[in-house]
């Protein structure tokens, strides 16, 4: 079945410029701790062109556009806008990147990184979640995205090595060091790392890169919130 999306209309295409603007002076604002002034033409595109509203219940809508996480269900998130915009800067994507999506959500964030990168398997641990969210990346014409539900091993050690890894659920140490595993030389991974060495013992946004050695390198970037991935 194909789900039923709600209009793109010049009320929610209004309401995704204000959402844009609004993230340009966040990433402005913390360009000291990201190192990033401003977010790439094709991922301000990206973020200027998907349809957030299609991605939330309808109880939630209104509140679409706002920058802020909003809940999805099955006690998960969508994501702080700003937070997707950062994480897929910081993965440096480019139009040939091969992506690692953990936790697929409502699907939004793997739209997004669609709209840049050639392929993205996304992976989720709530099968109710996976099977709307490839519902309504069909209905969208998302055609790049492959939809994974999760096996016992956190990531696609199969489909693996990937360009770039993304996830929206915060990784222990050992979850990391697995999913670590599976970046290509050259790669860059961008996760909330739960640790006690991170921002006051709570969770960092971390940006993880492995170089063509296969040497890895770690950056604390943020401190963050996210549920806890499965």
């Amino acid at each position: 079945m194909t789900a039923q999306l709600p209009p793109d209309d010049a009320r929610t295409q209004q309401a995704r410029r204000a959402m844009l603007r609004v993230i340009d002076h966040e990433v402005a604002d913390t360009a000291g701790h990201t190192g990033r002034t401003q977010l790439s033409p094709e991922l301000r595109r990206a973020m200027g062109t998907v349809p957030r509203h299609a991605f939330v219940p309808e109880r939630e809508r209104e509140h679409a556009y706002d920058n802020r996480p909003l809940p999805i269900g099955q006690g998960q998130t969508i994501s702080q806008p700003y937070i997707v915009a950062i994480m897929t800067e910081l993965a440096d994507l480019t139009a040939e990147s091969r992506v690692l999506e953990v936790g697929t959500g409502c699907g939004y964030q793997a739209a997004v990184l669609a709209a840049i990168a050639r392929e993205v398997h996304s992976v989720e641990a709530v099968p109710e979640l996976a099977q709307t969210a490839r519902e309504r990346l069909r209905a969208l014409g998302i055609t790049n995205v492959t939809v994974h539900e999760a096996g016992g091993t956190p990531g696609l050690p199969d489909e693996a090595p990937f360009d770039a890894i993304l996830a929206t659920a915060a990784a222990s140490r050992d979850q990391a060091r697995q999913l670590t595993k599976q970046l290509a030389p050259g790669g860059r991974m961008v996760l909330p790392i739960d640790s006690s060495r991170g921002f006051l013992g709570g969770q960092s946004l971390t940006r993880i890169t492995k170089d063509a050695d296969g040497q890895v390198s770690e950056e604390s970037v943020l401190p963050v919130a996210f549920v806890p991935m499965v």
